[in-house]
């Protein structure tokens, strides 16, 4: 299957001489090839984008959520496709890759309330006969670089907001996996949103660096790792642009002696080990404080050793690949290191084959105990199903090392006390906080927060941050004298 463009209404096959394998990552078959675009494709979709703004903009808010709900209804009624083509190219079970789509549903519902959210302000009489008014305007023409590890959820943080508030949009997703946004904009071509409003362009960095630097496009949205969201943030700022860029997370969760010990050890070895550790809030950093460590590590360690890991489309998995052999040799070699550092591995998932997928880029859950403060394992998003673990004596101590640390995406706390809970949740410095919740994942309609080298920007996806995010303000302040007006 070769993946084509989709450029003001119309699927167009790029003229490009190199393409990328997307892979199974559990069987490693090539079932996709993605066109490695640049700047010509970008050129056009922007030229598309920035041509259906004015009539996309003139447009009313209540008539342009009639495309959003068109669009919700048919991704409902297609998940199951959806979620396989999900599995297949990232490697999630299906459970988990639906879960994604039903949180990308979420948001379309939400931005159908753009009607409401978009309302501006007004003040009368601020002087004798003078108003004030704050008016919401949309940007212009904007884009989505779009990470691997949720190919299906992600872009929907910003997309529905975007078209909801009047702009035109342009998405380029991982070119690791680009068949479930093509399957997705196959639904977008039949809800009939206008020519230009909404364009796909598939490609790799030369794509990436021609919407950082195009003049037309207004505001950018990534996801990935903080190294290129630095560099994502810095290079659109300098072209004037918005930006909100999400970085990379080592998510630490604190376990007390007084919480429930069997809740908290499934619901964290979830965090930990669900889509194989590949999502932003997977837990990473497990804390115990003075005797929960010796429960919690003889539960966890089970927990780990139990998990199915198999094919995402299999009966009965739990966890599936890593998304490439890369990533999978990356892990291990992480894993390594930490015990170079000397931490123990408790439970290793190297040197993992399951029978029927050899070729498969599996690694086992795996817990590193004993890793200390400073060390590059510690230090290192690791990106797979990797929990490690460290001991203190004292909440304090807990609070104090996870606010050490450079990232601040996530941080959870399982216990029974709500006074260690509201402690935890008023220091710890981190954008999504969890209560004995393991994947601290906000609504759509609260923002998708994060601190530190986690977050590049001011407004965060989702609600209204997505709203201040894709509007500008205009405040008009009036004078009507009345001896301008004519006599009735």
């Amino acid at each position: 299957m070769k993946i084509i463009n989709y450029i003001n209404g119309e699927w167009l096959e790029p003229t490009v001489s190199e393409y990328a394998n997307v892979i199974n990552p559990a069987t490693g078959e090539v079932i996709a090839e993605t066109p490695l675009c640049g700047d010509v494709e970008v050129a056009a979709a922007a030229k598309a984008a920035a041509t259906a703004f004015p009539a996309w903009r003139a447009t009313p808010a209540q008539d342009r959520i009639q495309y959003l709900f068109r669009l919700r209804d048919l991704l409902k009624a297609n998940i199951d496709e959806i979620g396989r083509t999900i599995t297949i190219e990232c490697g999630k079970t299906l459970d988990e890759a639906k879960a994604e789509m039903v949180r990308a549903i979420e948001n379309v519902e939400v931005a159908c309330g753009m009607p409401m959210m978009m309302k501006g302000e007004i003040s009368e009489d601020i002087a004798p006969g003078i108003d004030e008014i704050m008016l919401r305007q949309p940007l212009g023409v904007c884009a989505t670089i779009a990470p691997f590890n949720f190919p299906g959820m992600i872009p929907f943080w910003y997309l529905p907001y975007a078209l909801a508030t009047g702009n035109t949009y342009i998405i380029k997703p991982s070119e690791k996996v680009s068949m479930t946004m093509q399957l997705i904009f196959r639904l977008i071509e039949q809800v009939g949103f206008p020519k230009g409003v909404i364009n796909l362009v598939n490609g790799s960095k030369d794509a990436v660096d021609a919407i950082l630097d195009h003049p037309a496009i207004r505001a950018i949205t990534f996801v990935g790792s903080t190294n290129v969201a630095q560099y994502i943030y810095r290079r659109a700022a300098e072209n004037g642009k918005r930006v909100q860029a999400q970085g990379g997370a080592k998510n630490p969760v604190i376990i007390l002696p007084d919480a429930n010990m069997e809740m908290a050890t499934n619901i964290i070895a979830d965090s930990a080990f669900g889509c194989a550790g590949q999502r932003c809030l997977a837990v990473s950093l497990a804390v115990t404080v003075a005797e929960a460590r010796n429960t919690f590590t003889e539960l966890i360690c089970d927990a780990a050793s139990s998990r199915v890991v198999g094919y995402g489309l299999d009966d009965g998995v739990q966890m599936g690949p890593v998304i490439s052999q890369i990533s999978k040799e990356r892990v291990e070699q992480l894993i390594g290191l930490g015990a170079k550092e000397g931490a123990t591995a408790l439970v290793d998932g190297r040197g993992t084959t399951i029978k029927g997928y050899e070729s498969g880029s599996f690694v086992r859950p795996t817990v590193l105990a004993d890793v200390q403060p400073g060390s590059e394992i510690w230090k290192t998003e690791i990106f797979g199903p990797v929990l490690s673990m460290m001991h203190v004596n004292t909440i304090d101590e807990a609070i104090k090392l996870a606010n050490s640390h450079a990232y601040g995406n996530q941080a959870s706390l399982f216990t029974s006390s709500g006074l260690a809970a509201r402690k935890f949740r008023y220091e710890v410095e981190a954008g999504n906080i969890g209560i004995n919740i393991g994947v601290a994942a906000p609504m759509a309609f609260f923002p998708f927060s994060g601190w530190k080298e986690s977050f590049f920007g001011d407004m965060h996806g989702q609600g209204m941050d997505a709203v201040e995010f894709f509007t500008q303000k205009k405040v008009v302040i009036e004078r009507w004298p009345k001896e301008w007006s004519r006599k009735f």
